[in-house]
């Protein structure tokens, strides 16, 4: 749902007992990551692609994090129930971790990386119920990265640990609408002559919204040819940036993107954040509404378009906050419209620098978080000053922050009753999060 972590640095000490590199090691687990992990030499290797209870015979290599990364020379036996891949670019593409273990250890291993993370700040594995997971194919927003490489394109996602891009035809977790146009924007890079970028594709109800960030501003050619791309695609909007932080300009506006929330029509900006899947949204939705019920005044609290705040202002009054001026602007034109407009507050502000303080909150009984993946430290701690507050639920995609923001508010006064790993991201190594304190 949120940025990608940024790329993990290596050092480049050579492996040990550089002179045989080569070992057959037992897959004992699944790591964080979704290698296998296997004990060599009293050292701990990380090796991509396999299972728990494969035999294989690997080369060593560079150092990595506590342990030595491996690769698979031969697989001399195969874990039972061993499964495989559905992709064919599984193992080059780094979009997927995992997708060659039994559906159980699987769900364990997704569960494990959420409790592996609370652990390490003090909580109890008890504390983390079984993993809600999405239908497969569901996937509505996704963002692919384009390079060229002599005369031709690549598009795709990064490789593992890598910016290189793999070429992919298609991607079995998108909708299919998404999908299609893999192919399509390809022959686009290609056309244009664009040396790199990424294309960000969004499902919404009125159709598909793309957008193009590239360093090369297009010119009157370049426009016109993008115009035709989206008439030939008949995508609902494409618009272009020159940089990820830079305003989108629509090139290509053929009709509204609009996203229903909690039954009012949001008009997105281009660029929006919106959950990955309709479903995961749902799960997300009923878990925050069952941790809020009841409460007459809520927070929340990096809101983005109002994916809580819509449907929850139905049942309370709702402040809610967001660092960007056009999703906040989306949200209060889509509550005025759904007859909504009393029943929310919303503002923009960054609350990673101007938390809201127990003043700002003030009768507020119940508060909702969902920030980015660096987390909401500053908020957290400042909510504990907030005595009103009596009910906290707390989303994330990042369970290392998730647990940090956890303990400061459990340390300030909160109780941790549970949380609830969902299986937003499919076969990636990355697990949503939905964790409910009181006081």
């Amino acid at each position: 749902m949120k940025k990608s972590p940024k790329k993990q640095r290596r050092s480049r000490r050579a492996p040990p007992a550089a002179a045989s590199a080569v070992a057959e090691v037992t897959i004992e687990a699944l790591g964080a990551q979704g290698d296998g992990v296997a004990t060599w030499q009293d050292r701990r290797l990380y090796v991509p692609g396999t299972a728990p209870g494969d035999r294989a015979r690997v080369s060593v290599g560079l150092k990595r994090g506590d342990g030595y990364e491996a690769v698979v020379l031969s697989l001399l036996e195969p874990a039972p129930g061993r499964i495989v891949p559905f992709c064919p670019f599984f193992g080059a593409c780094g979009g997927c971790a995992v997708q060659h273990v039994p559906a159980e250890t699987y769900a364990a291993w997704k569960r494990g990386i959420l409790v592996a993370a609370l652990r390490r700040r003090g909580f109890a594995e008890s504390v983390v119920g079984p993993l809600a997971t999405v239908p497969p194919r569901s996937r509505r927003r996704v963002e692919l990265s384009f390079e060229r490489r002599g005369g031709d394109v690549r598009l795709g996602f990064n490789a593992r640990f890598s910016h290189r891009v793999v070429d992919v035809e298609s991607c079995a977790l998108l909708l299919p609408e998404l999908d299609r146009l893999i192919g399509p924007l390809r022959r686009l890079a290609a056309d244009i002559g664009w040396a790199a970028g990424q294309a960000l594709l969004t499902r919404a109800e009125t159709g598909t919204d793309v957008l193009l960030t590239v360093a090369a501003s297009p010119g009157l050619e370049e426009r016109e040819k993008l115009a035709a791309f989206a008439e030939g695609h008949d995508l609902a909007r494409l618009a272009w940036r020159g940089a990820e932080t830079a305003t989108p300009e629509p090139l290509a506006w053929r009709r509204h993107v609009r996203i229903t929330l909690g039954g009012a029509a949001v008009e997105m900006p281009p660029g929006a954040f919106l959950q990955p899947s309709a479903a995961g949204e749902s799960l997300l939705l009923g878990l925050v509404a069952e941790g809020v019920a009841g409460a007459k005044r809520i927070a929340d609290l990096y809101c983005g378009l109002g994916t809580f705040a819509l449907p929850l202002a139905r049942e309370a009054l709702v402040h809610a906050v967001d660092s960007v001026p056009a999703q906040v602007a989306a949200l209060e034109t889509a509550a005025g419209r759904a007859g909504l407009g009393g029943r929310i507050l919303a503002e923009v502000r960054d609350l990673d620098r101007r938390p809201l303080t127990a003043l700002d909150l003030g009768a507020t009984d119940a508060v909702v978080f969902d920030p980015p993946r660096a987390g909401a430290l500053a908020q957290a701690e400042a909510l504990v000053a907030a005595v009103a507050v009596k009910r906290v639920v707390a989303v994330s995609c990042n369970p290392s922050t998730l647990a940090r923001d956890l303990r400061a508010l459990v340390d300030g006064g909160f109780t941790l009753a549970r949380a609830v790993p969902i299986d937003q991201f499919p076969h990636a190594a990355h697990v949503e999060a939905v964790a409910f304190l009181s006081r």
